[in-house]
């Protein structure tokens, strides 16, 4: 595999997205047309938001929603709100949805949504105030068989609550499946939160096979001690791997021995930091990515893993519980080095196939227990890890390509068989 990606565009993420899809496409001997088709967004639209501000003044918010691909299923992706939101932005993410759902072979297509705010300088009433504006300019593109977002940067489970609310007031019932992501008591899944951080065990634990080792045997280094990286740390420590470092924003611990992550989760609660946590040494956060271990999760942003680092790492298996955490150009040293690769939409896609879930139990209106939830996330996280890994070995390919080759594959297949509408 080699890089169209010059050094000074390493850092661009939905250039890096294209570049592998090129390759992809071309180990599939993808024709033109059929390129076009899966690159091309099926429909997009840009909202002006007009919100009266808490101060009485008129202010116009501008919103993006993007639906990359509905050729298997409903859009599904989450809505950020954020001040450097681009149409390019969400449209790259949407398409990166596609390939996630794909890749773990669940019946939705991609889709994106932004608002450029900054939810910081907004009180909790012209957030909802956006929200539900946003909600009804975008409501002829969302619905449970249309279009089903999700909470993503700076938005959550209340935001999901007043989409949820403003949609149904709209269509005038009670319509829990218009997104995921939601609290309990209007319908959320047992184990969403968990999921992400879940799948990411799931997937090491099923990588471990391939190297012979136990998770009693095996050293995890950690960046990021939120969502993804903290509950993959806990469910992690629980089943016995040796959690020896975790990196964070502002530093990093480390204990050669494992450390104690209910400990350090407590601490962190208490004092808002990890650093400090007495049952482990202060590290440099930079220097901490290149501890010797057996498995490394980056899990907070992208871009972390480029071509002035990759070289260093001394991990066996690379586990990218965030999205975009490697450039495609750091892809060749790791391939060089024979670092084992678990690719982003792959690792982390257990949220996403939890959300399905959700919006499979709404529209029963039954309820799984957590039990059965974790079970059917484990089903579809190592399937689609065989999946994968069995492309990367039939086509003699990395196991990012290989994740890339499958999904396309599968809309492909779905586009084919569905024929061109004219």
């Amino acid at each position: 595999m080699t890089s169209t990606i010059s050094l000074a565009q390493e850092k661009n993420p939905w250039l890096a997205a294209e570049a592998r899809f090129d390759q992809a496409a071309d180990r599939l001997k993808i024709d033109d047309g059929m390129r076009k088709v899966l690159k091309a967004p099926a429909r997009e639209i840009t909202v002006n938001i007009p919100v009266q501000l808490d101060d009485g003044r008129l202010e116009v918010f501008t919103g993006y929603r993007v639906q990359h691909s509905i050729a298997r299923g409903p859009g599904k992706g989450g809505i950020r709100y954020a001040p450097d939101v681009t149409l390019d932005e969400v449209r790259a993410l949407a398409s990166w949805m596609t390939w996630k759902c794909a890749v773990v072979n669940i019946p939705f297509g991609g889709a994106k949504g932004g608002v450029i705010c900054d939810p910081a300088m907004l009180s909790d009433g012209e957030l909802e105030r956006i929200t539900r504006r946003y909600t009804a300019e975008i409501i002829e593109m969302i619905g449970p068989e249309r279009d089903v977002p999700a909470p993503d940067v700076n938005t959550n489970d209340r935001v999901m609550a007043w989409i949820m609310d403003t949609y149904s007031m709209h269509v005038r019932h009670a319509t829990t499946a218009v997104v995921t992501g939601k609290p309990m008591e209007l319908g959320g899944s047992r184990g969403r939160r968990e999921a992400t951080g879940r799948g990411c065990m799931m997937v090491t634990l099923e990588a471990l096979k391939k190297f012979g080792l136990a998770p009693a045997e095996t050293r995890v280094v950690i960046q990021g001690f939120g969502n993804v990286g903290g509950m993959a740390a806990q469910l992690m420590s629980g089943r016995g791997f040796r959690i020896i470092a975790i990196i964070e924003y502002d530093g990093a611990v480390y204990n050669r021995n494992g450390l104690d992550i209910e400990s350090l989760m407590s601490y962190r609660r208490e004092t808002g930091s990890i650093n400090g946590f007495p049952d482990a040494e202060a590290m440099d956060k930079r220097e901490a990515m290149f501890l010797d271990c057996d498995v490394l999760i980056p899990a907070a942003t992208e871009n972390v893993i480029t071509s002035e680092n990759a070289d260093r790492l001394r991990c066996r298996i690379l586990c990218e519980g965030a999205n975009g955490p490697t450039t495609s150009i750091a892809d060749e040293i790791l391939a060089e080095k024979k670092v084992f690769v678990i690719p982003d939409i792959l690792a982390n896609a257990g949220g996403v196939t939890v959300s399905y879930f959700e919006w499979e139990q709404d529209r029963q209106g039954f309820f799984w227990n957590e039990e059965l939830v974790n079970s059917r996330l484990e089903e579809v996280m190592v399937g689609s890890f065989d999946a994968v890994t069995g492309y990367a070995t039939k086509h003699a390919v990395d196991n990012r390509t290989a994740a890339y080759m499958v999904a396309l594959d599968r809309v492909a297949s779905a586009i084919r068989l569905r024929g061109i509408y004219a």
